[in-house]
């Protein structure tokens, strides 16, 4: 009995030396999709953002200044930069992340020094407080001979890229309704529903990519029996969409697809052995009490 405990410990040692190295494989494939994905994410926000200035909101837009458009588009720029930068945030070591918030500080209180353009901070205003509080970010600290660990990692990971997407939009429409571009008073509540059925479908959405295009009824404030529906054009970032649109990321996420299969079939494999083991010792244990009368 002691000789199949024996066996059966080293079945889960080779087990998890084999999920260690899915756990390497599966933390460099994150970190060159998220890479690719940040690249994405800042063009098909431009794209996004230039299809609802030119095509959604054409009139509010040609009222703005010249140097106003260029602020708004320096700002958009802006937003695609932090949310890129957001994305690695969540696939480095501890260790560097910590170093590099550190040497972020210090950047910060340089530039809190410095004035810089008076004009443009209207309109960048909104990204002062862009996105979300990194100090909690998800490092990959889970035990990595642990299939269950890494599966609840990889949940984080996809959960965090889908916020850092989902703030994304929100801000950018912030951005751009402050610009004067989108209507003042934007149903938010009907765009964050609006956003969240999108999301779940995994269907891709007709008309152009990564935006919201609703038809509401909104009542008149002074007569309330008179209401008219209204258009509403909003940037709504959606992960399936902005995969779909490269070639590179849609490779990358197969890659991790098969990565996954590999780390599933291993994790039901680890689970059989340590009950096989859990049953080895039980018996062991029910011998070694037992005694005849």
């Amino acid at each position: 009995m002691a000789r199949a405990i024996e066996r059966i410990e080293r079945d889960i040692a080779a087990l998890e030396e084999a999920i260690r190295a899915i756990a390497v494989e599966l933390q460099r494939a994150y970190a060159s999709y998220l890479n690719t994905l940040g690249l994405a994410v800042r063009k098909q926000l431009i794209l996004a953002s230039y299809h609802l200035c030119t095509q959604g909101y054409p009139e509010n837009f040609l009222h703005l200044s010249l140097n106003q458009r260029q602020q708004l588009q320096q700002a958009i720029r802006k937003l695609g930069q932090l949310a890129a930068e957001q994305l690695l945030i969540y696939i480095k070591s501890e260790e560097s992340g910590k170093d590099e918030g550190d040497e972020g500080d210090k950047g910060d209180e340089g530039d809190e020094g410095d004035e810089g353009d008076e004009e443009n901070e209207e309109v960048t205003s909104s990204s002062s407080s862009l996105f979300l509080d990194t100090s909690n970010s998800q490092y990959l600290t889970a035990n990595t001979s642990d299939p269950i660990e890494l599966a609840k990692w990889q949940q984080k990971l996809e959960e965090a890229a889908q916020e850092i997407l989902k703030k994304l939009s929100h801000d950018a429409n912030l951005l751009l309704q402050k610009a004067g571009v989108l209507p003042k008073k934007l149903p938010e509540p009907i765009l964050a529903a609006a956003a969240a059925a999108s999301e779940a479908s995994s269907e891709v959405m007709p008309g152009p990519p990564n935006l919201l295009n609703l038809v509401i009824e909104i009542e008149n404030e002074q007569q309330s029996e008179d209401s008219g529906l209204t258009q509403i054009m909003a940037i709504n970032l959606r992960l399936g969409e902005i995969e779909f649109a490269d070639v590179t990321l849609s490779s990358e996420r197969r890659q991790i697809r098969s990565i996954l299969v590999q780390l599933n079939k291993l994790g039901r494999e680890y689970k059989k052995r340590y009950k096989e083991k859990a049953v080895a010792e039980a018996e062991a244990a029910w011998r070694a009490s037992w005694f005849e009368n």
